[in-house]
């Protein structure tokens, strides 16, 4: 009788999941009868996230940091205070858990995958960690340059070469005297234009909402209220057809709502110069699949380099790879020693504040 009702897979996750439960209530209180202060960070990907948040709160047992595979969240999300997302989505019913759940924060700025709505309905703040104070965007500038010249020096083609023990080929290409068109001049796109200048090259950006109203609404201020100059032709959202027309680089850094979504599609395709390179450091969605493979498959797109994908991890066998001017990164871009600490001490401070009852600070919030 007993075999028929015995499962050893399902006993394994059952046992794994008592095991989580339990390892959690043991530290859920402190010695003096005082609750920890509970942060998850949600999934395995993006490893560094959770590693060096425990490594700055190591000297404050107060604050209990959990890394939980996805599989386990719904059932333990409502023994957390503070919720880091990283790549996993958090749907309405998923927050309807969160009892405990004061904060839902992303370890940088995309939020797309967190209902927000249902996040305000039950009383949870929401917030992203801005770039420009990290560091955060000036690593993802450097990632899209890095991704320009992959294309343009044909990095796949050379590792070819080097198998092969072929020299003095591939033919290059110079990002000197190039035009880079910026889709989306937010912290990102103001820190790439700043790296690419020395390099050459006419830089063309638009945005939805420039800081002031015309004649002069293309006129960026920076922080310090110095002018920026580092764009030579800038432009709104209903530009973007004539900037692609202009640019031998287009640069996505936009943010990706409802608004965004599939803005890079068979339209904006087609209007790019033949021969043009795609480059999609923000959000995959933001580009439309169909699209973007039938550019490659026509020639009209001369390279897609992309360090963000449709759905990740992204199938390494997808039919999209087997092309030789595609270069994917994966999601590396914000990545960096630099960018990575900053963050933890963000996170890690507003656990402080908010075990304290202190405002929290560092983070902007979306609701």
């Amino acid at each position: 009788m007993y075999s028929r009702f015995y499962n050893p897979v399902k006993l394994k996750n059952c046992t794994r999941q008592l095991g989580y439960f339990w390892n959690i209530q043991k530290r859920n209180m402190c010695e003096d009868g005082k609750a920890n202060t509970r942060v998850l960070f949600c999934g395995p990907h993006f490893p560094a996230s959770h590693n060096y948040t425990k490594e700055y709160l190591h000297n404050y047992p107060l604050i209990q940091v959990d890394d939980l595979p996805f599989d386990s969240i719904p059932d333990l999300i409502g023994n957390y205070d503070i919720c880091v997302v990283k790549s996993m989505r958090l749907s309405s019913d998923l927050i309807a858990r969160a009892t405990r759940m004061k904060l839902i924060m992303q370890y940088g700025v995309g939020l797309e995958g967190v209902d927000i709505t249902a996040a305000t309905n039950h009383g949870i703040k929401v917030a992203r960690i801005p770039g420009k104070v990290t560091g955060n965007a000036a690593s993802c500038a450097e990632m899209a340059i890095y991704i320009m010249l992959g294309l343009l020096r044909k990095q796949n083609e050379m590792q070819c070469s080097v198998r092969l023990k072929k020299l003095g080929d591939p033919v290059g290409d110079t990002l000197f005297g190039k035009t880079v068109f910026i889709l989306g001049y937010g912290n990102i796109g103001i820190e790439l234009a700043k790296r690419l200048r020395p390099f050459g090259v006419k830089i063309l950006a638009t945005k939805r909402n420039w800081a002031s109203n015309d004649p002069s609404r293309f006129e960026a201020t920076l922080e310090n209220g110095t002018h920026d100059d580092s764009v030579d032709e800038k432009g709104s959202h209903e530009d973007i057809y004539e900037f692609a027309k202009k640019s031998d680089i287009v640069v996505c850094c936009l943010i990706m709502n409802s608004q965004t979504v599939g803005t890079v599609n068979e339209n904006f395709i087609s209007s790019m110069r033949k021969g043009g390179l795609l480059v999609n450091i923000a959000r995959g969605g933001l580009l439309d699949y169909k699209a973007v493979y039938e550019g490659l498959e026509s020639g009209h797109l001369g390279g897609v380099g992309m360090d963000v994908a449709w759905t990740e991890p992204f199938d390494p066998n997808d039919p999209i790879l087997k092309f030789p001017n595609v270069l994917l990164t994966p999601h590396v871009a914000g990545v960096t020693e630099s960018s990575y600490r900053s963050m933890a001490k963000v996170v890690g401070d507003v656990a402080l504040q908010l075990h304290s009852g202190k405002p929290l600070t560092g983070i902007e919030y979306a609701n």
